[in-house]
């Protein structure tokens, strides 16, 4: 049996994990994560992922036979260069990452957009798994999608299909996307979206993950109403405006299943409320009925993905 290094390069983490060939369930082997030193610069980062990959490596005793990897920004699939990249990492555009990484781990690599091997991981072995055609949309740092159909991501003529995150939409007008535009969704409803909100409306700055639990555990004797209360209409303000982007996405795509994932997913209400109620606000009557399902897989999809990809693009 051959196994797969996978790395997954996101805006706050790296991940990196082996993916057995013959994989059945979501595990992987030798999971190890780092912040991603996104405001260091494009270098900083791959010499995190190898340091990263070759702890892996070591773990697992083995070299690597081939490494997938799933990277933020627009990618050339043919050629595993970063194209075009949002702030998100500073001077990730351009970066050649599968030459500079099989240069560093003496192995074949190849590289898909972080969301479309998210949206592939779930297609093998998620809440995607059997269906037709899919939509997956990802909200963390940013906000990603993919477009599965029959377990195939739709990459688009310039590999930027899926970008949900750059949507319009009338919650973000004059908030500054971090793509240099503005009125995106992805500027009030991603993790650093919902962040600059709650700072707009408090002068606090918490982590996206401390906003859902304020949320979460309503007032106490230690914990002002009035921010609970604000976190809970900032959560809800950017689950109902990634809900009626999938509505309308599903009048568009109409695919079998909706699946979201991404860390801000893991909120629970109010934002999956919120979220469940913006696509029943846009859905179209036919498609009212198509099933939205949060997914638990985690990182594990798109290192799955990135495993995936890299299988059936490189030898052996």
């Amino acid at each position: 049996m051959t196994r797969t290094l996978a790395v997954d390069i996101g805006g706050t983490k790296i991940a990196a994990a082996v993916v057995a060939d013959d994989a059945t369930g979501p595990e992987v082997e030798h999971l190890r994560t780092a912040p991603t030193p996104a405001g260091e610069g494009a270098e900083a980062v791959v010499r995190t992922v190898l340091e990263l990959a070759r702890t892996v490596l070591a773990a697992a005793g083995a070299p690597a036979v081939r490494v997938g990897v799933s990277s933020a920004g627009t990618i050339d699939p043919a050629t595993g260069r970063v194209t075009h990249a949002t702030d998100t990492l500073r001077g990730w555009a351009g970066m050649p990452l599968a030459d500079r990484l099989a240069e560093g781990l003496g192995a074949p690599v190849a590289v898909l957009n972080d969301v479309h091997a998210h949206g592939l991981g779930e297609a093998l072995l998620g809440e995607a798994r059997g269906a037709p055609s899919a939509l997956v949309v990802a909200v963390g740092t940013g906000i990603g999608g993919c477009h599965v159909l029959e377990g195939r991501p739709v990459l688009g003529a310039h590999g930027v299909a899926g970008h949900v995150g750059h949507v319009p939409v009338p919650e973000a007008d004059g908030l500054v996307c971090s793509c240099g535009r503005s009125g995106h969704l992805e500027a009030i409803a991603s993790g650093y979206g919902v962040e600059a909100e709650f700072a707009r409306s408090t002068g606090r700055r918490l982590s996206g993950r401390e906003i859902a639990a304020l949320a979460a555990e309503g007032p106490t004797s230690t914990q002002d109403g009035d921010l609970v209360a604000i976190a809970g209409e900032v959560l809800t303000l950017a689950g109902r405006a990634t809900g009626r982007v999938v509505g309308g996405l599903l009048n568009v795509l109409d695919p079998d299943v909706v699946v979201v994932g991404g860390g801000l997913s893991a909120a629970g209400a109010p934002w999956r409320t919120a979220l469940l109620a913006g696509v029943a606000e846009q859905a179209m009557d036919p498609a009212q009925g198509t099933p939205v399902r949060f997914s638990d897989l985690g990182v594990s999809a798109a290192l799955h993905g990135a495993a995936a990809h890299a299988r059936s693009h490189l030898l052996p």
